[in-house]
């Protein structure tokens, strides 16, 4: 579904409006084309328009890049720079954003060949010479234009036992938690994970093998094998010890570099390895 949400924000003003303040009109070349400022009559100085040469993916995985024009502003983030298009180019633009301040990930995409939360990229930081390539995550199927089938991705979390298994019910008095043992620091370092997708779409394992768990859903196994509520540890550590799990990772770390959360899916993984070998290979006193 094309987002339709009213934005009750303060609204920019759009190219046009621009141009009509400086005493120009803005000529459009069509399709997605260049917008270009012209003079409003003879012997008026041209004012030049500041704007952003955008290709944006469009269809779906045999879909093509789309070229628009749309007006630089101060302190624009990219997920400005979509719904700009969505609302004064092209409503028929599909993609996803909910909270547009970094708490709920929705808004991922690619940028510039690079998977970031484009609510909280701004184009300055992003743009390469004046321009930005705006596509799907990669790694996923995609629905349409900007918006990625995130099915598969959650059912790795499923797949790695990522779901909490009470030892107690209700009726039973809560577990304490050491605040300050290993154990809890350790599930600490990973559970501000928010699903957004980031890592996954940055995985060259997950690009080269497709049944790999990836670094998000263990991630969270991990969180949970340091859980000391939690009750499903066997299985789930038999879980992520498979050909498609933990061990299948080889450390390049695109997933810690790219976390938006600045989380440490590498650091998690390499917990797991630890954990599953000392399953498979016990200490001598655990035989």
């Amino acid at each position: 579904m094309v987002p339709r949400h009213r934005d009750r924000r303060d609204r920019h003003e759009d190219l046009a409006q621009v141009a009509r303040r400086h005493g120009i009109e803005a000529g459009h070349a069509g399709g997605g084309g260049d917008t270009l400022p012209r003079a409003a009559g003879r012997g008026s100085a041209r004012v030049e328009v500041t704007t952003l040469k955008v290709s944006v993916w469009r269809g779906g995985a045999e879909g093509h890049y789309q070229e628009f024009v749309v007006p630089r502003r101060e302190n624009q983030t990219v997920l400005d720079v979509v719904t700009h298009i969505q609302r004064h180019l092209d409503p028929t633009l599909a993609y996803r954003f909910a909270c547009r301040v970094g708490m709920c990930g929705s808004c991922a995409m690619t940028v510039n060949g690079t998977p970031r939360w484009t609510c909280r990229t701004h184009v300055d930081k992003v743009a390469q010479e004046g321009a930005l390539r705006i596509g799907p995550l990669a790694n996923m199927p995609v629905v349409r234009d900007l918006v990625a089938d995130m099915r598969e991705f959650f059912d790795k979390w499923a797949r790695a036992q990522g779901q909490f298994k009470p030892t107690r019910t209700r009726a039973e008095p809560l577990v304490a938690v050491d605040p300050v043992s290993k154990p809890r620091r350790e599930a600490d370092a990973g559970i501000e994970c928010i699903g957004c997708g980031v890592c996954y779409a940055a995985c060259d394992i997950v690009a080269w093998n497709r049944d790999y768990l990836g670094p998000a859903a263990l991630n969270r196994a991990w969180t949970l094998v340091n859980d000391v509520r939690d009750g499903g540890q066997a299985v789930r550590l038999r879980a992520v010890s498979g050909d498609a799990g933990c061990h299948s990772c080889h450390t390049l770390m695109s997933c810690t570099e790219l976390c938006p959360k600045g989380l440490s899916p590498t650091r998690s993984i390499a917990g797991l390895k630890r954990a599953t070998l000392g399953v498979a290979f016990p200490h001598e006193d655990e035989t």
